[in-house]
This record gives structure tokens, sequence and C-alpha cells, in this order.
């Protein structure tokens, strides 16, 4: 895939770019995961596709609708299911860096209610790299571009040696 490409992410390719082979690494096996994995029937199902083209500052972008099922107030978006689909937006931007990490902190600004019932985009990009942390940034948009959540995480990369020695395979360099 040539940077300049984007890359669509479905519930089959489970976040792997196409240049990636090998066995499936921790984030594709994880088919029950409440955010993307489609054997969780309560699942979101997220389906992310993800932009390369501005080498070495990827951004991971779903469309999405939430019904009674994620509200919190009358009319809105639970206050942790926002949290967690900036988590997952966040998270789906360490595959193409050839990383796996985990969340290690997260910050989440509620800049307005998020309505159920219509269609919303979660956004997110890679700001930094400084060591085996990887500093990411989220947003939550209406229809019309609002912004109306705003997020920042660090995550950190898990050891190569110590995922080898679990069975589960790293991201190739």
């Amino acid at each position: 895939m040539l940077p300049s490409q984007s890359m669509a992410i479905s519930n089959d390719s489970r976040h792997a770019p196409a240049t990636m082979k090998g066995s499936a690494t921790i984030d594709e096996r994880a088919k029950n995961c409440f955010g993307c994995g489609p054997d969780n029937p309560q699942g979101l199902h997220l389906a992310f596709s993800t932009d390369t083209s501005v080498p070495g500052h990827p951004t991971a972008t779903a469309h999405f609708q939430l019904d009674q099922l994620h509200e919190g107030p009358p009319g809105y978006v639970h206050g942790g299911i926002i949290a967690t689909l900036m988590d997952e937006a966040m998270s789906k931007i360490n595959r193409p860096l050839n990383v796996l990490a985990v969340t290690r902190h997260m910050e989440v600004d509620y800049l307005r209610p998020v309505p159920l019932y219509q269609p919303l985009t979660v956004t997110s990009r890679h700001v930094q790299r400084e060591g085996r942390k990887l500093f990411h940034r989220a947003e939550i948009l209406s229809p019309d571009g609002t912004v109306l959540a705003r997020g920042k995480g660090v995550f950190i990369e898990l050891d190569k040696a110590l995922l080898s020695r679990a069975g589960f395979t790293q991201p190739e360099d």
C-alpha cells in the first residue's frame, strides 16, 4: 500500500494493513472486543478506516449511530460509552505505527451532549512518540462537524519479548 492511500478496516481484516503479514496479533484475536469485535452481540461493532498519508501521523475514523442501549441522560450517549469510543479510536492508530500498545492514561472533555439516533463520527490521530509512549488524540463529531467530545491518551507499547513468550506476535517492523 502506498503511504498516500487510505485503508479501510473491516471486521475481517481486524485493523491490519495489507502490508503486514504473519500470525494474528492480540488485537486481531479480540473478536469479542466491546468496541470492534464482530462476535460481541452487545458490542459497538465499529469499523475503522485509517489514513497513513502523513508519514508517522496516521488517523483512524469510524462512523456510527447509537440507540437507547447506549443511553445515559435521556436522548444522549452515556459518558462511559463516549470514553470507550475515543479509547477504541485511539487504539486503532497503534497498528499503522507497527506497535501493539495498551492504554495507560486517557482524558475526556465532554464538550456537548452526544445525541442518540444520529450519524456520528469518531476520529483519532497520532501526535507524537517518546520511547514506548505513544500520544494520541480523538474527537467525536456531529453530522455538521461540531466537536462534541475531545480526548487524549497515552499508550504504552507492549514488550516484544513478553508477547512472544505469551504466544502472541508483534506487527513486523
